[in-house]
């Protein structure tokens, strides 16, 4: 029986129910079905992609283009899950005209359903200027990739008494000015609890701790396809990178000794057809019948 499409209303349910929320990221038609296969709730198809997709060194160097590809990408292989698109850096805190524009075109042209910012209490202005345009949107506080190198690194935020009291007033303006759900990434577990409990939708982990409404990872990550680094809170959930180079290491070894393409996967043509083929061929000048074709 076909599931029936995930919504915000039924995110912000699983909140007010005290059901886990089960995100993940995903950048391709291929991923996207699978995940979508597992009944995952809401697919982030993230900025993310700049590194473990395009082999950027971090998040800021992806297009809205590039984003754009991605997300028609991923919408063409979900039918149950809510798909939000991760707007890029530069494309929605120059002014809040172009925000709404490029959020559009995640829903117009990606097939998304909702959009994701980064930012505290000063991007407020331009969630609101993006919900009076009907576009749903995710907020994201703690480490932000975006600001990198204002925070020095990927660091862990909100380890201080005031910058933990920001983050918990981020949180209540974000859920005052619209948003559906927020994401708390690389912040200590207990202000995570205390911002879960301070807001009433829905707070989406990473590197958050267990209390948070949801978790998210990336899913290059967490399938140990994309290795470059180990944050803390990653857990490896299986190890397709090493699947798939001692797979292609068996591919190559059987191609350079001949046992692929064996009979099995090869493709017949019948004796007497073969015969009369050979037969030709010894009758006559291929380089010229193949000039009359031209």
């Amino acid at each position: 029986m076909a599931l029936q499409k995930v919504t915000i209303k039924d995110i912000l349910d699983k909140k007010k129910k005290g059901e886990k929320i089960v995100t993940i990221t995903s950048y391709d038609y291929s991923f996207a079905k699978i995940v979508d296969q597992s009944n995952i709730d809401l697919i982030l198809v993230g900025d993310s992609l700049s590194m473990v997709m395009l082999g950027y060194k971090n998040t800021l160097s992806v297009t809205m283009d590039e984003m754009i590809h991605h997300t028609k990408a991923v919408s063409r292989g979900v039918s149950n899950a809510l798909i939000v698109g991760d707007m890029p850096f530069l494309s929605y805190k120059i002014n809040q005209t172009d925000a709404v524009i490029n959020a559009g075109r995640f829903i117009q042209e990606g097939g998304a359903e909702a959009v994701k910012v980064e930012g505290g209490t000063e991007i407020c202005p331009t969630i609101k200027a993006m919900i009076s345009a009907d576009i749903q949107v995710m907020g994201h506080i703690g480490l932000t990739p975006q600001a990198i190198y204002e925070f020095g690194g990927f660091l862990v935020q909100g380890k201080t008494i005031e910058t933990a009291k920001k983050l918990i007033l981020d949180a209540k303006n974000l859920e005052e000015s619209g948003v559906f759900s927020i994401v708390l990434e690389s912040i200590p577990w207990q202000i995570a609890k205390l911002i879960t409990s301070s807001v009433d939708v829905p707070t989406i982990g990473i590197g958050a701790g267990v209390y948070c409404d949801g978790q998210i990872l990336v899913i290059h990550d967490m399938l140990g396809i994309f290795t470059d680094f180990k944050p803390k809170f990653l857990k490896y959930y299986s190890n397709i990178g090493e699947s798939i180079r001692h797979a292609l290491n068996d591919y190559k070894d059987e191609i350079i000794n001949g046992i692929y393409p064996d009979q099995e996967h090869s493709y017949e043509f019948p004796q007497q057809g073969l015969n009369k083929i050979n037969k030709w061929i010894e009758n006559v000048d291929i380089c010229e019948e193949a000039h009359k074709l031209i």
